[in-house]
This record gives structure tokens, C-alpha cells and sequence, in this order.
């Protein structure tokens, strides 16, 4: 046998003005799990991209062997006719069509030029089968989870008997249940004989699945080791260039005047059933609220309808610094002092053709415009600061958002809510997809923004985050809140408990 069964051999690519990759050299052996880990913009996706012939031979240096043969790709078919196969985070599924015609889609079964469907069902049920999903494939993908719609891409990937499959932040949408399904079916494959590449800032679940770690820095291989010679404070090191003592950076706070209150809050999704039933809560000046709870147990579903995001009907009243809004639109909610850092920054919090600039100002134009023309001056100013203050990396605020890393996409949110100068900013997922270096830059923003007197609420699926970042902790089980916590009397168990509906 083979030692290795995929070779990237003095890799290197250059964009406009950024050498991305610098002799990147990356190895793989046999029916394992690899992980490839780095801060963001430390160069995995631009690898993988590579890898699956994205940017095809000729426009990269260094090369690609698998089983010990050159491979030239130019493009992502004949990345996938040599056994590779690459399951992003933003997962290609058509959601209008059926599990069969997904698993299908590029790879049809056909005779004469007609679609053979009886064939076409077998193979999506021995491919489900396959990943322990059972479904029926005529169910159309959002029918599914996302757990589920995650298996059906791996699913896919199996049924054209890819050897090496490749999974990027494969569990940042995932709850901690679906998330260990998901790994003890890769573990599964592994036995089979499929190899494994997992991209993941998750850094538990790296050490709980993987056989070996590679390290990228800035374009750069930094080290590959065997689990058993890491822990996770040596890994993060070998990440970010230096130690990282505390993950979660938390200073002394004490909880003043009550900022916002609701009461008997319910709201009402399209087909006129409660997804939020009668919650009422309140947030203090000086402290981060927290709220957890499995995916699908209504918490972004809550905080949307704030914004009139969410909901064909809402009921209840909203108080802010002790008076009643009128919450119309998001126009209004914002303009009373509330924001809200979307879980979705790409689709609701970015425009990413636009650059740093514009994304900044984008929710504050009111405040650097007469008779609606923009003060240009004004708004290059306050995007450089917040540029400046958050440690946005980025040569210019000239730069598009879409060309940022994921954690300096995140600081850009957090730039154009702090232009709104919110009394209560709402963090959705804040650090989903984002390496341990920016979390922990994040996390001293939050904290510098609650000092200056902002309430925080924070949402997030990650248990260890909520606890080492928030004050108090309310749980919510199928759209209602089951305990208020002080983080003192907090555990990933007792929120588990109550997350499940335990009493």
C-alpha cells in the first residue's frame, strides 16, 4: 500500500497583490481523518479549491498526486472522476428539487436519453443508507434539517464512489446532537476505507475525530502531527503564533437598570402556528445575556421578529429603558436604539459586492447625509475607525467585504451596528465559522461594548462560549424560555437538560 494516498507538493498561489499560498506542502494517508486547521485567510479553502480543480492547473505553482500520479486538473469534474469529493459549508443542494434528483444532479442515470428512475431510487436509497439516513428520497431537500440535508451531501459524494472526501466546517450549522451523529458516520466511512479531510475551527471535535493535523499559517505549512503528540493550547499556538492563555477573556461586571423588557412575547409563522409562545424577559445595563438552545428551538426565530424579519403575525409588548415601541419594521427597531449581528452574515448582515465602506455605513446613512446626499468625507471617517478599533486586516477600506476572511467579514458587521451606536446589540451565532484567534478578538469587543454601558445578548450553539462569555443564561425549548441562569450556577449538562425540555 501506498504510505500516501493524496501528495500536495510546494503548492503556491498568488491573487492581486496577496500570495496566498507559499509552498504549501500537505499529505494524506489512506482510510484517515486529516484535519487541516488555521486561523482565517491562513489559506485551507484556497488548498481545498485547488484540490477539487476550482482554480484549475496553470494557474497555481507546485503539484497534485494521487496514489503516487501526477494529476492536472482543470476542472472540478475530472477533481471528481479521480475519487475526490468536497462538501463546503454552504452546502450545493437545490432545495426546490427532490433527495433522489440532489444525489442525481450531474450524475444521471440515463437510457436513450431518458432517466431511468427505478436505478435512480436504488442508488439514492443505498447512498442514504449509506450515512444512516432514512428518508424517503422522494422528499424534497427542505423537507430536511439541517442535520439531514448535511447527509445528503455526503450521501451524494458516496454515491460517485469518492475516495477521498473532503468536509469544510462541516458542523458549524449543526447542533451538539446532530454534530456527533456526523462524526461517528465519518468514523464509519473511515472503516470502510474513505479518506477524510475535515477543515474545522471546532477544535474538540478535532481532536475527537481526527488521526493526524496539519497547521496552516498565512499560506504556509506550519507543522503536521499525530493527535497524540497535541493538545488543544499547543494546536491553538501553532494557529495564531503565540499563546493564547485565555479563550475566554471576561471582565468584572456588575448588572445595573433593567435596558430592555419583553412581555407575553408570541409570534406566529406563516402557516398561523406559535413559534414563540408567550416569552417574557429582561436585559440589564452592564451585563451579556445569553440564550441557548438546540437548532430549531426558536431563539433566531425570536429576535427576528424584533425586526419584523420573522413571523406573519407577532403579539406582546417590547419596552426600552421603561417605554413602549412601536416596532413596524426594521427601519424603526434600529432607529430606537436596537441592532441585531444576523447568524447569516453573508446573506443578511453584508453586502459583499460593496466594500468595507459602504458596509459600514450601510445602516447608519441617516447620520452622514442631508437631503439625502452622503457625506462622503464623513462616511470614509467612520468607516476608518471602526476599521482601526476593531482591527479589521484588510489593505484598504477600499477592499470588497466578499474578499475578507470570515472573521474580518464578522468584524465589518459588528463595525456597521456599532456606527448605529445601539443601546442593545443582539449577536447571532457571532463566531460561527471563525478560528480561535478572532473569536477571542470578538469576545473582547463584547466586552468593550458592555464597559461603554451596551447591552449584549448573545446567541450561540457553541455551550462552551456561552458559558465563558455570558452573565446569565435564559434556555429555550420549542419556543418558550425553561430556566433563567446566572452562568455561576451553569453547566453544558444542566443546559442540555433544560434545552430537551427537562424540568
Amino acid at each position: 500500500m501506498n504510505e500516501y494516498i493524496l501528495s500536495m507538493k510546494a503548492i503556491s498561489k498568488e491573487f492581486p497583490g496577496v500570495r496566498a499560498l507559499d509552498n504549501v506542502t500537505f499529505s494524506v494517508k489512506p482510510a484517515e481523518i486529516h484535519a487541516l486547521v488555521g486561523e482565517n485567510g491562513a489559506g485551507k479553502s484556497t488548498l481545498m479549491k485547488i484540490l477539487s480543480g476550482v482554480y484549475p492547473h496553470g494557474t497555481y505553482g507546485g503539484t497534485i498526486e494521487i496514489d503516487q500520479t501526477e494529476k492536472r486538473f482543470k476542472s472540478p469534474g475530472e477533481s471528481e472522476r479521480s475519487g475526490i469529493a468536497i462538501i463546503y459549508q454552504e452546502l450545493a443542494l437545490v432545495k426546490e428539487l427532490s433527495i433522489v434528483e440532489n444525489i442525481c444532479l450531474g450524475n444521471e442515470i440515463a437510457r436513450c436519453g431518458v432517466i431511468d428512475w427505478d436505478a435512480s431510487y436504488r442508488l439514492a436509497e443505498k447512498s442514504l443508507k449509506g450515512v444512516g439516513l432514512n428518508v424517503n428520497p422522494e422528499f424534497p431537500i427542505s423537507y430536511l434539517g439541517v442535520g439531514e440535508q448535511q447527509l445528503v451531501a455526503i450521501a451524494k459524494a458516496l454515491s460517485k464512489d469518492a475516495r477521498i472526501l473532503v468536509l469544510d466546517e462541516p458542523t458549524a450549522a449543526l447542533s451538539e446532537e446532530e454534530s456527533a451523529k456526523l462524526l461517528k458516520i465519518l468514523r464509519d466511512l473511515r472503516a470502510k476505507g474513505v479518506t477524510c479531510i475535515y477543515i474545522s475551527h471546532r477544535l474538540k471535535e478535532v481532536f475527537d475525530i481526527a488521526d493526524r493535523i496539519t497547521v496552516l499559517r498565512d499560506g504556509k505549512t506550519v507543522a503536521t502531527h499525530d493527535k497524540k503528540d497535541l493538545d488543544e493550547n499547543k494546536l491553538i499556538a501553532l494557529m495564531v503564533g503565540r499563546e493564547v492563555t485565555n479563550k475566554y477573556p471576561k471582565t468584572t461586571r456588575t448588572a445595573g437598570e433593567v435596558v430592555l423588557e419583553v412581555r407575553d412575547w408570541t409570534v406566529f409563522d406563516p402557516d398561523i402556528n406559535k413559534t414563540i409562545a408567550d416569552v417574557s424577559f429582561k436585559l440589564r445595563k452592564g451585563e451579556v445575556l445569553g440564550m441557548a438552545g438546540l437548532i430549531g428551538a426558536g431563539r433566531t426565530e425570536l429576535v427576528m421578529s424584533f425586526f419584523r424579519f420573522w413571523g406573519r403575525k407577532v403579539k406582546g409588548k417590547l419596552f426600552l429603558e421603561g417605554k413602549e415601541l412601536e416596532l413596524r419594521d426594521a427601519g424603526s427597531t434600529i432607529a430606537s436604539g436596537i441592532s441585531l449581528a444576523s447568524e447569516d452574515r453573508k446573506r443578511y448582515g453584508l453586502v459583499l459586492d460593496e466594500d468595507i465602506c459602504k458596509n459600514i455605513s450601510l445602516a447608519s446613512l441617516d447620520k452622514i447625509a442631508s437631503y439625502s446626499v452622503v457625506n462622503v468625507i464623513d462616511e470614509i471617517r467612520s468607516a476608518e475607525r471602526y476599521t482601526k478599533e476593531l482591527r479589521i486586516k484588510t489593505p484598504s477600506i477600499e477592499q470588497k467585504a466578499g474578499n475578507l476572511s470570515g472573521g474580518n467579514q464578522q468584524k465589518v458587521v459588528l463595525g456597521k451596528w456599532l456606527m448605529t451606536t445601539p443601546k442593545v446589540l443582539i449577536l447571532d451565532e457571532p463566531t460561527r465559522g471563525i478560528d480561535v484567534g478572532a473569536r477571542v478578538e470578538i469576545y473582547n469587543i463584547i466586552n468593550e461594548l458592555v464597559d461603554k454601558g451596551v447591552a449584549v445578548i448573545v446567541i450561540s450553539s457553541d455551550l462552551s462560549e456561552i458559558l465563558g462569555v455570558c452573565d446569565r443564561i435564559l434556555v429555550m425549548h420549542e419556543g418558550r424560555f425553561t430556566v433563567d441562569l446566572p452562568v455561576k450556577e451553569a453547566t453544558q449538562e444542566k443546559i442540555m437538560h433544560y434545552a430537551t425540555g427537562g424540568k
